[in-house]
């Protein structure tokens, strides 16, 4: 994968705030599992427009479903595409305060489109911070792509975790867990494109 292995992070998994969402009375790498085996039946369905976006941008196609299931549990927490007060679309939440949202909430240019935005933080972010290992810079971009990279920014200065200013303040770290998960079911239809 041209953008860190997802392997060499060592996430905490999802807040008590998160995991409540579920109602689940636990917290962590746990709860991030769990709320990423409830959306598995549901991210089937998008399996082939995964592999082909994580092919294009040369990404983790498990990060996607981590996105996915995070951002909008596989669509399950959206209205007609919509979710965050209708300010974000689609799969992966494009936000339209800050980009056009292209396609429909569940195609293939959208999750191409929002593969892009985050890509474009990936290199945004090893630009920042150049020393920073590969993982940590990937969770840096997810922490981008959740609240931009003026948070991940703020938080360094402060001496703060990458996901303090994130929703939830774990945004990159529940990702991480949940796509560490689906990687771990060793998903077929993905191993085409993981190397």
């Amino acid at each position: 994968m041209r953008h860190a292995d997802i392997t060499s992070v060592n996430p905490r998994g999802a807040s008590e705030e998160t995991s409540g969402q579920d109602n689940l009375d636990y917290y962590g790498v746990k709860a991030s599992e769990e709320m990423a085996k409830t959306d598995l039946e549901r991210m089937k369905k998008y399996y082939d427009m995964i592999k082909e976006v994580a092919d294009e941008w040369n990404v983790d196609p498990y990060l996607i479903a981590g996105i996915i299931s995070r951002e909008s549990r596989a669509g399950n927490a959206l209205v007609n595409g919509w979710g965050d007060n209708n300010n974000a679309f689609g799969l992966m939440q494009v936000d339209k305060r800050y980009h056009t949202p292209k396609g429909k909430w569940n195609s293939r240019s959208h999750l191409d489109q929002a593969t892009e935005i985050l890509v474009d933080f990936i290199d945004e972010i090893k630009k920042m911070y150049p020393k920073w290992s590969g993982g940590k810079q990937l969770r840096g971009a997810l922490a981008a792509y959740n609240k931009g990279p003026n948070s991940v920014r703020k938080a360094v200065y402060e001496g703060r975790d990458i996901d303090y200013y994130t929703t939830c303040q774990d945004y990159s770290s529940d990702v991480m867990a949940r796509a560490q998960w689906y990687r771990s079911q060793d998903v077929s239809w993905w191993s085409c494109v993981i190397s």
